[in-house]
């Protein structure tokens, strides 16, 4: 183990970040270790990963010198934002561009980046088929990562940009999950109309991106996006009916209706869902099924996780 190369994860207690970390420290042949970065070293999940034989260390995304320290002597980052704790598109900007700058300092060989299209490419901000939000932004979430790509980029860091897709964790975690409407029969409620949406399982994404470390250099400077499966709302409802055993619809909705839902987030996500509506072709094409396996041959597809996670989707 004295000679394995480390793997600095950022967002290591999280979705994607916890992913990773199992992955390399599930993997027998040694020739990688992970060290666990967050904010809260003795948090529960801290010492479940630590217990896991990785190195858990204390840094913060906020503090660029913090970073600097734990990317020290690593081989590779994983860098990761988390927009939904705090809604701040310019605040992911900053984060973003600490860890691409800390990656540089400390010497880091391979990053990469978790990132998502800045959706102004397509959809321009004076574009009104969907509303502009926050000023500047069509999808928050969204725009702020894209945005960030230059950023490592700038800072010289080799790097390898992750285009992740829809956690199917959402329908556990996200209020997603099958709802009952007034007739009493529960529904999925995306605004997609008849188009595919690509969905993967949290774990995945990180499994995916020890995958493309253990590729090297082949795939530094390159975008890379991933995906478990491409389903329509009308194939995942048929899949959560035979999954739990009871009808489950798929209630379509117009993206505007979606937007004025009230959730937190739900205009941001409304434009979001619009998005991929209406580039399906474009999504879907750089989200490779094929290549995804390719890096993480135990790729789930829906059926699957859905038949490991029956028991945590209630209906409501």
């Amino acid at each position: 183990m004295g000679d394995a190369k480390i793997i600095a994860v950022v967002g290591a207690t999280g979705a994607q970040g916890g992913g990773l970390v199992r992955a390399v420290q599930a993997d027998a042949s040694g020739e990688f270790r992970a060290r666990a970065i967050t904010r809260n070293v003795n948090s529960d999940k801290a010492k479940e990963l630590g217990k896991l034989g990785a190195e858990v260390v204390a840094a913060d995304v906020g503090d660029e010198a913090s970073l600097e320290r734990a990317f020290d002597g690593a081989h590779g980052a994983f860098c990761v934002t988390f927009f939904w704790d705090h809604f701040s598109p310019e605040r992911e900007t900053t984060e973003a561009g600490n860890m691409a700058r800390a990656a540089k300092s400390a010497g880091v060989n391979h990053a990469i980046w978790s990132t998502l299209e800045d959706t102004r490419r397509w959809v321009a901000l004076s574009d009104d088929r969907m509303p502009t939000l926050m000023g500047k932004y069509k999808v928050p979430h969204f725009d702020a990562k894209g945005e960030s790509d230059r950023l490592f980029a700038e800072a010289g860091v080799p790097t390898t940009f992750l285009l992740t897709a829809f956690y199917w964790d959402n329908f556990i975690h996200f209020g997603m999950g099958p709802k009952k409407g007034p007739d009493g029969v529960p529904a999925i409620t995306f605004p997609m109309g008849d188009k595919r949406l690509p969905g993967i399982a949290a774990e995945d994404i990180g499994k995916c991106a020890y995958g493309i470390f253990k590729k090297g250099d082949e795939l530094k400077g390159k975008t890379v996006g991933i995906a478990g499966e491409h389903l329509t709302g009308a194939q995942m409802a048929a899949a959560f009916s035979k999954a739990l055993g009871q009808e489950v619809r798929y209630n379509d909705v117009p993206p505007e209706v979606y937007r004025s839902f009230g959730f937190p987030g739900a205009e941001d996500l409304g434009n979001m869902f619009q998005f991929k509506r209406d580039f399906e072709s474009y999504f879907t094409g750089v989200r490779d099924l094929a290549f995804a396996r390719t890096l993480n041959p135990e790729l789930q597809n829906f059926e699957t996780w859905l038949q490991r996670n029956a028991g945590r989707l209630l209906v409501s």
